[in-house]
């Protein structure tokens, strides 16, 4: 016998007056499962947790968590559900462990248990030698491991996570990405938005793909991934930035796909490789521009991404600062 979704969504709905924030999506998430939202800004993934953990009321359409209605049954499916917001809610001038208490309390933990959940928590995540440490002193790395560490204090079966590493240094990152997959491991079901195509590749079951309010794609990333294979791939890198020429190639390889990927790298999809070839070393010796390296790549979710929504990774990457 199936088990029955913990979440579900059927054409939820967020509109602001003239504008339609989310606009009649449905998915369902089972229980220990990674699901992941997806899309750049605008796109609809931070205004449906909102309405999900009931900071936002939906404008139409249905959702329940754990069975309970998000609108008559919320009071009760918050005792299950813990929110990690894109902004820190913990206090600078109190330390981690104080952070924790607080939130112990606050979500009703029992006397008892708090102190011994803080420290358990603040173990699990690394930062039990800063426990006495002011949360404002803490690198950004450190408070967002202690916002998630606190959204967890009262044991609960659903996460959700909005844009966890926004900000984060590499290393700061993939720690959090550690942490986060370490949580999936020990049956937490977890709601993850996020424009970093690598990040949704790497941590997710599944993953919802958004443009401008409407999914326009559910699955895991390998059945996504595979949607571009069979397409040649090519991931060209100059010496130089390369954005404002961007209309010059795309008129000289007209019957071929070209993505900005960042302002040096280029990835071109198509059928002709030696043309392909061709045009790229010609487009750079006619803008004096270097060409440093050229590779055929396997296809990525960022291919799967551009072939879904017709949309450039460099949306992603300009929203990201080009981590």
């Amino acid at each position: 016998m199936n088990t029955p979704p913990v979440i579900q969504a059927n054409d939820l709905t967020k509109r602001y007056e003239d504008l339609v924030a989310v606009d009649r999506i449905s998915f369902d998430v089972s229980e220990g499962e990674i699901f992941g939202l997806l899309g750049p800004n605008g796109s609809g993934k931070s205004t449906t947790i909102r309405m999900l953990v009931g900071l936002s009321r939906p404008s139409g359409g249905r959702a329940t968590i754990l069975g309970r209605d998000i609108l008559s049954g919320m009071i009760e499916a918050k005792k299950q559900i813990g929110v990690v917001p894109d902004i820190s809610n913990l206090y600078d001038e109190l330390s981690a462990r104080e952070n924790l208490l607080f939130m112990a309390r606050l979500y009703g933990v029992p006397k008892a248990l708090q102190e011994q959940r803080a420290d358990d928590l603040l173990r699990a995540f690394g930062l039990y030698e800063r426990k006495e440490g002011k949360f404002g002193s803490f690198s950004r790395g450190m408070k967002r491991a202690l916002t998630i560490a606190a959204a967890l204090i009262h044991e609960p079966r659903i996460l959700f996570l909005d844009e966890p590493t926004v900000g984060l240094d590499v290393v700061a990152a993939r720690s959090l990405r550690n942490l986060i997959s370490n949580l999936r491991a020990q049956g937490l079901t977890i709601i993850l938005t996020t424009h970093y195509l690598e990040e949704a590749d790497h941590l997710c079951d599944r993953i919802a793909i958004l443009v401008k309010g409407k999914i326009v794609s559910i699955d895991t990333p390998e059945r996504l991934k595979s949607l571009a294979r069979g397409r040649l791939s090519i991931e060209f890198t100059f010496s130089s930035g390369i954005s404002k020429l961007m209309d010059d190639l795309s008129e000289r390889l007209s019957d071929s796909e070209v993505a900005l990927l960042d302002e040096s790298r280029v990835r071109i999809y198509g059928d002709d490789p030696q043309r392909i070839f061709r045009e790229a070393f010609r487009f750079s010796e006619d803008h004096g521009l270097g060409l440093e390296a050229a590779n055929s790549v396997f296809p990525s979710l960022e291919d799967a991404f551009v072939r879904i929504t017709g949309l450039s990774p460099v949306v992603m990457l300009k929203e990201k600062g080009g981590k």
